[in-house]
């Protein structure tokens, strides 16, 4: 077994590795493995501060540790691990009973990338005025994130990161995250918008805006949230 597997796998240490007077240093790789599990369990818990609140210490250290034994970090860099935690929750069975989980470990990871993302330039308002606008493809900068939800993922997400926020906790929701200067923001939208945006790296602005009654509203976060990067108008 190698050291990958070893460090993930109970009761099982390298092949080849010895200790003193050439027997198995089991206790002592299992020091060393558990060092490891609890440094990475941590790293999700500090990354995925709100599900950790959700479900308590106990449930949450069971259920990553799975999910770390099921898809290990491939990098020593640690501020992009978790991207499938989401879809992970969503199909583990303990989790179940909190349908919502899943996708409150989406915005929590699409906020982290957020921060992480490139630093953009966005264009300017005077972008939006061109007469052939309808035609342009608008370029999005990389911070821009739309995380859709049967549950309202935003409110619950809100409720345990300021408990004196208000909150209605019903229905479906779709939440907007941007990067408009240092930090990122999640904000709801509706549907409607969601699904513009979803169209827009794929359509003309006039081809996505037919999945929106009021295009002036998100174009006008979008221009706030300084989440445009690119118009490019056909000649």
């Amino acid at each position: 077994m190698g050291w990958d597997s070893a460090l993930l796998t109970p009761d099982d240490t390298p092949s080849g590795l010895t200790g003193p007077r050439d027997r198995p240093p089991t206790r002592r790789f299992d020091v060393y493995r558990n060092n490891v599990m609890s440094s990475l369990v941590g790293a999700m818990r500090d990354g995925f501060s709100v599900v950790h609140r959700l479900v308590g210490e106990d449930f949450f250290a069971a259920m990553a540790a799975e999910f770390i034994r099921r898809s290990p970090p491939r990098s020593p860099c640690l501020s992009h691990y978790g991207a499938d935690f989401g879809d992970f929750i969503a199909g583990f069975p303990p989790a179940a009973s909190v349908p919502y989980l899943g996708d409150i470990a989406r915005l929590e990871f699409a906020l982290r990338r957020a921060y992480h993302a490139a630093d953009v330039t966005p264009v300017g308002q005077e972008v939006l005025a061109d007469p052939d606008i309808a035609r342009a493809r608008l370029t999005l900068a990389p911070a821009v994130q739309v995380i859709s939800s049967a549950y309202p993922v935003f409110d619950i997400w809100r409720a345990n990161m300021d408990r004196s926020a208000p909150s209605t906790l019903s229905g479906a929701q779709s939440v907007l995250v941007t990067r408009p200067d240092w930090d990122p923001v999640a904000e709801p939208i509706t549907q409607a918008e969601a699904n513009f945006l979803s169209a827009l790296p794929n359509q003309t602005l006039g081809e996505a805006a037919v999945h929106t009654d009021d295009l002036a509203p998100i174009l006008a976060r979008l221009m706030a949230r300084k989440s445009i990067i690119n118009v490019e108008v056909p000649a």
